[in-house]
């Protein structure tokens, strides 16, 4: 591959890693596994129970597991053909995918923060109109 493809290819494959590794480590519909690996995490007595059970709750973790399954089963390789190929393109992937999920932890954070201004703003008027009626 060209190194246009190979740049190409580090953008998209990022795209399912950091949506994986977002989803399972922030939203709701895996929020009581993600509680209970929090909890295993804390309480385990296992040094290595409590780091395998931590991984499902730190997206930057996780995303090195599936930038490693991706690397794997797509056989992607930046710059080199050998091993070391392999290596650099999980890291690169694995930066990449975090980018990705910094970007869309802003964006939602600058979304909700928004709505709660609106809110703010709705609550204000509400109360305007109300103290109109009754005055």
């Amino acid at each position: 591959m060209t190194l246009l493809e190979q740049t190409g290819w580090l953008f998209l494959l990022a795209i399912p890693v950091a949506s994986i590794s977002w989803t399972i480590t922030h939203e709701e519909v895996f929020r009581e596994a993600r509680e209970y690996c929090q909890r295993c995490s804390e309480s385990c007595r296992n040094l290595v129970q409590r780091k395998f059970f931590y991984l499902f709750t730190c997206e930057y973790c996780f995303s090195h597991y599936i930038a490693g399954f991706f690397v794997i089963l797509t056989r992607y390789r930046m710059l080199l053909d050998d091993w070391r190929g392999y290596i650099l393109a999980w890291f690169a992937l694995v930066w990449v995918a975090n980018m990705y999920m910094s970007a869309f932890g802003r964006l939602r954070l600058d979304i909700k923060r928004e709505r709660v201004e609106i809110e703010g703003v709705q609550a204000e008027v509400e109360q305007k109109v109300s103290e109109k009626r009754a005055a």
